[in-house]
């Protein structure tokens, strides 16, 4: 079996190869300051993907830890948290992760991925750690009811969930994402 020790080694890898890729990505960078009009409102779709990306980013770094320590047999049990391993890894760091995240680099990898950033929706920094420690457990709040704050990313003028509006973020995503404008010449 796959020991604890050779799950962890994995898992750090793996992140270390994908945020070596993400700082590198085209069209993405923290700490720059832009003008307001530079940016766009990013939609429920590409938020999607951002979200795929980062749970999948969860399973590849989890998975190998919780079967190091349970085992296969964890994926057959009906408890909602099989033990203190278990809260660790599945609630707790991947909630720390997100707030690091946040504050330090504005985006989830998913979102850097995607060149979105999280933003306060006031002065367009990045979040604090209050904001985002509440945005975190307010995703809870959207998800509850059926997924409605979630999907209200889709239907609201700003593109905002009601984990957004209540810690007061916005998910933005530049304009101009690629080297240069397209243009068509004979257009």
């Amino acid at each position: 079996g796959l020991s604890a020790r050779a799950g962890w080694r994995w898992a750090s890898q793996v992140c270390g190869i994908m945020l070596v890729c993400l700082k590198h990505h085209a069209g993405f960078s923290i700490g720059v300051s832009m003008n307001e009009s530079d940016f766009e409102y990013a939609g429920f779709w590409v938020r999607v993907g951002a979200t795929i990306i980062d749970t999948l980013l969860i399973v590849v770094i989890t998975f190998p830890l919780l079967i190091s320590i349970y085992g296969w047999k964890y994926f057959d049990s009906e408890k909602l948290i099989s033990g203190p391993a278990d809260f660790l890894i599945s609630w707790v760091l991947p909630a720390i992760g997100a707030v690091w995240f946040w504050t330090r680099k504005q985006a989830t990898p998913g979102k850097m991925a995607l060149s979105l950033r999280v933003l306060d929706a006031d002065s367009g920094e990045a979040l604090s750690i209050g904001q985002s420690i509440g945005r975190y457990l307010a995703y809870f709040v959207s998800a509850i009811p059926l997924g409605l704050g979630l999907m209200w990313v889709g239907f609201d003028s700003r593109k905002q969930g009601w984990h957004d509006k209540l810690v007061r973020s916005v998910v933005v995503r530049a304009k101009v994402r690629g080297p240069k404008p397209v243009k068509f010449p004979k257009a």
